[in-house]
């Protein structure tokens, strides 16, 4: 995500579905010091390991820590998931700095996809997927539902919204398909339309690829953007030169 002469990409829109909380933090974490920003989707879904019983007495021992004469002054115990991943990215940053505060201040965290970012590309985070970093068959529970537990009361809102976001995805990916097909379709006719003419357009086309291949092995090196590996969503990696 950020290269090695210190430029960023605009934005990095980070899926949090079944990834492990403390190592999407810590990478994160990492990410926003280094002058990143970074927003956070869908932190219902971020999974703990261990059972949701043994979450839930871990959480209501951490209840009971705060300020014997004025509880108010902290520590404060946030129940929503997307504050429960900004306390614990917040503990990986010196956030009492300057450059900590800056830090913490180019981070966003959301319940379920709200807009623009359902609109926008979203990826994953390989090094803290639970398929890749959980061993089969462990037991593990999802901060959502541990949050419900504890007193986070939108629970049933931000799945009913997920499932309203969904079902429009679904719809535009539907008109997307068939937009691809008509495409394809008035490909085919024209080609047949052209007939000869393809031949020229073809070798028009094959010298402009040529002179942007000499184009781009001009290029300086400082004009290489190297960035982290980071997976897309539909499963290619993003990783090297850009």
């Amino acid at each position: 995500m950020v290269s090695g002469s210190g430029i960023c990409a605009r934005r990095v829109v980070v899926d949090a579905r079944h990834h492990m909380l403390g190592r999407l933090a810590s990478i994160v974490a990492k990410e926003l010091l280094n002058g990143q920003k970074v927003v956070v989707v869908r932190c219902e879904e971020i999974c703990l390991s261990g059972g949701l019983v043994r979450q839930k007495m871990k959480y209501l021992r951490f209840l009971r820590k705060r300020m014997n004469t004025k509880p108010s002054h902290g520590p404060i115990h946030f129940r929503a998931p997307a504050k429960i991943l900004w306390r614990t990215i917040r503990g990986m940053i010196p956030h009492k700095t300057k450059r900590g505060a800056a830090a913490l201040a180019r981070f966003k965290a959301y319940e379920g996809v709200p807009p623009p970012y359902d609109k926008m590309k979203r990826m994953v985070i390989p090094d803290a997927l639970k398929v890749l970093r959980l061993q089969p068959g462990h037991k593990y529970c999802l901060l959502g539902r541990l949050s419900s537990e504890v007193g986070w009361n939108q629970y049933d809102t931000i799945k009913e919204l997920e499932n309203k976001r969904k079902e429009r995805a679904q719809v535009a990916y539907e008109r997307r398909k068939q937009l691809a097909k008509l495409r394809v379709k008035a490909e085919k006719a024209t080609e047949e339309k052209l007939g000869s003419q393809l031949d020229v357009l073809a070798a028009v086309n094959v010298a402009e690829a040529g002179a942007f291949d000499c184009r781009s092995n001009c290029l300086a090196p400082n004009e290489i953007l190297v960035v982290s590996s980071i997976t897309i969503a539909h499963g290619n990696t993003v990783s090297g030169a850009l």
